[in-house]
């Protein structure tokens, strides 16, 4: 095979790997192995070139609740630089806006922005989860978060489920700003009718935002004046 042509497939490849990492979250090598049926060999390979090139970077396992007897798996995660790689939508400019709104307005200018930046999308995802049965209702979230680019999934989680976020379009700006990430916590919490619980940020150096849904305890509507006090 040309050079050229086995340059191009260990490019390819290459960006499977990282695209499996942004997709499903901090990997081992061997759940990358497996995932994209390759050798484990074939995705170290791959994963010294990515981390040479500072794309991602190798970490021990996160483990909420008890740990188990053994040392932590070791597993990969993309950096700052990985993810602009996948065309991280806010920059320096976004941060400065903020800055700007927050010195003009104070904390209650940088909350009220944050709330209508979710407002539109809130309402655009109302009418999927109305039409879902309560048991779909954290999946159908997941995939419309999915199509607009956050790479969302869900698992099961003791008595509920989680909801995890692979990719953040806004971590820059919410790393200075938490009212972002308040703003959608509140809007999970409406849409689903529960009272849910943000676990970990991408925004906070976690690999990814996991939101905890309960199985049960439906919350009554919240009025504005409400959410806007569980905002300050």
């Amino acid at each position: 095979m040309p050079h050229g042509a086995a340059g191009a497939r260990d490019e390819s490849t290459r960006d499977r790997v990282a695209r499996s990492i942004l997709t499903n979250g901090p990997s081992s090598a061997a759940a990358l192995a497996e995932r994209l049926e390759l050798t484990p060999a074939a995705v170290r390979r791959h994963l010294d070139h990515l981390l040479d090139e500072g794309l991602v970077e190798s970490r021990e396992e996160r483990v909420y609740g008890p740990r188990g007897r053994g040392r932590p798996a070791k597993v990969f995660v993309l950096t700052d630089s990985g993810r602009h790689a996948f065309h991280q939508a806010y920059d320096d400019l976004a941060a400065t806006a903020m800055r700007f709104i927050a010195e003009a307005g104070g904390d209650d200018a940088v909350a009220e922005f944050a709330r209508r930046r979710v407002s539109e999308v809130e309402e655009r995802y109302r009418g999927l989860l109305a039409q879902a049965p309560e048991s779909r209702k954290a999946e159908v979230l997941a995939q419309a978060l999915t199509a607009d680019g956050y790479a969302a999934s869900t698992a099961e989680a003791g008595h509920g489920a989680q909801l995890c976020q692979h990719h953040c379009p806004v971590a820059h700006v919410a790393a200075q700003f938490p009212q972002l990430c308040e703003a959608e916590t509140e809007v999970f919490s409406r849409l689903l009718g529960k009272h849910v619980q943000r676990l970990a940020t991408i925004a906070h150096g976690d690999g990814v935002c996991t939101t905890h849904i309960p199985g049960t305890n439906p919350v009554p509507p919240v009025s504005d004046g409400e959410a806007a006090r569980t905002t300050r």
